[in-house]
């Protein structure tokens, strides 16, 4: 199936009042899992590359770019390529060129008027190549091991009316906001501020993003669709599945030496994980 673009998936499911859902993806295992897993409750997906994930493979972007493409072009149902939380320009700009249909820049560590103005540039760069471009505001937090901010801290949540002016100013295709979720969540006990998000979804007319979905239970999840939620990230739970399904293969089996035999066992526990969770935002 040709590949599809992130903008046409998220337009589809703000129609249907749903979802689709957005994995992030490090491995090649991770890329099979997520098709499959999306194949077998008939779902469109995004797969997820992220500027971390990146860095992992030595700061070569194209060959996970180029594994993904194959794999999306020979999956059953649509899939589009996503490259998430890109700071670095230089990165960005390598986007369009390794088959990505568009882009999440990340911007928001920055002070209000530097996030607007490096976005708002981002933005312009990205729809120069016809690419839908997402951005953050307020700070969904817990990436690279620092620790979520207070959220009653100034700036942790996003604010309606600065994101409705941010959105604006800016030209992006979406936005990705802070209402309670952390990322790389171990445990499924996070809840939402579904207030604001009510009120935020009333506030904008592009889609919302939700980040750090991985700490949400099925019926955190659920709700936040149901409030406007148009795109849902996950990277942490593929990860968790990955890893708890090698360890376990690994204690019961500790002659093993062929990654194949594990690698399968990861794999197939990270594809049930993404029919579960592309279930639970239907």
């Amino acid at each position: 199936m040709p590949l599809t673009t992130t903008g046409e998936l998220v337009t589809g499911a703000a129609a249907a009042r749903s979802a689709v859902a957005a994995f992030n993806v490090v491995t090649l295992e991770h890329v099979e899992a997520v098709i499959t897993g999306a194949e077998s409750v008939a779902s469109p997906v995004v797969l997820q590359v992220s500027e971390n994930a990146v860095k992992f493979h030595h700061g070569r972007l194209l060959p996970l770019a180029r594994a993904a493409v194959a794999a999306a072009e020979q999956a059953g149902v649509p899939v589009a390529l996503h490259l998430d939380h890109v700071q670095s320009d230089a990165l960005l700009h390598q986007a369009a060129d390794a088959g990505f249909g568009s882009v999440m820049y990340d911007a928001s560590r920055l002070p209000y008027a530097e996030n607007l103005a490096a976005t708002q540039a981002a933005a312009d760069w990205a729809h120069g190549q016809n690419l839908w471009i997402e951005a953050e505001l307020g700070e969904v937090g817990g990436k690279d091991g620092r620790p979520p901010p207070d959220p009653h801290a100034p700036g942790a949540r996003t604010d309606p009316a600065a994101a409705r002016a941010f959105v604006a100013d800016s030209g992006v295709d979406a936005l990705a906001v802070a209402v309670g979720s952390v990322h790389a969540m171990t445990t499924r006990t996070a809840t939402l501020d579904h207030a604001l998000l009510e009120r935020l979804s009333a506030a904008l007319d592009v889609p919302l993003v939700l980040h750090g979905s991985s700490g949400l239970p099925d019926a955190e999840l659920s709700a936040a669709v149901a409030g406007g939620i148009t795109k849902v990230n996950i990277g942490t739970a593929l990860n968790l599945a990955l890893t708890g399904a090698v360890r376990e293969f690994l204690h019961t089996h500790p002659e093993a030496v062929d990654p194949r035999k594990y690698l399968t066992a990861g794999r197939e526990e990270m594809a049930r994980t993404v029919a579960g969770l592309i279930r639970a935002l239907r």
